[in-house]
């Protein structure tokens, strides 16, 4: 399973991004995606997820303010962030599992997209 993320950037506080990750794999549908986060000096956090059925998974830093989708046609995953805050600057990674689904434990990891917001 590869994982290419894209879409992070430098955005102001109480902007919007949309990162987006593209997954080289045969069985998309059957994987739970997700997004991890990490910034400079702290550990990984975990901060959304979709499984394959389509329930979603969100930390409460979060809840609110993201919206994760997928499109299984496409082999996608997307986490949109509204009303971003400097403390979710860091770099995200796409993850991927079969089984997992939450926390940061996940068998597949994209290259990871950085994040930026000034306040």
């Amino acid at each position: 399973v590869q994982l290419q993320a894209s879409g992070g950037g430098l955005v102001q506080a109480g902007g919007s991004l949309r990162l987006s990750c593209a997954a080289s794999v045969r069985t998309f549908s059957n994987y739970n995606m997700g997004w991890i986060r990490q910034a400079p000096g702290k550990e990984r956090e975990f901060v959304a997820a979709i499984g394959w059925s389509g329930g979603t998974l969100y930390a409460d830093s979060v809840k609110g303010r993201f919206s994760i989708s997928r499109d299984n046609a496409k082999k996608t995953v997307y986490v949109r962030m509204n009303s971003l805050k400097p403390e979710d600057t860091a770099v995200y990674y796409c993850v991927a599992d079969l089984g997992r689904i939450g926390g940061t434990l996940y068998d597949y990891w994209g290259q990871g997209t950085q994040v930026t917001v000034s306040s």
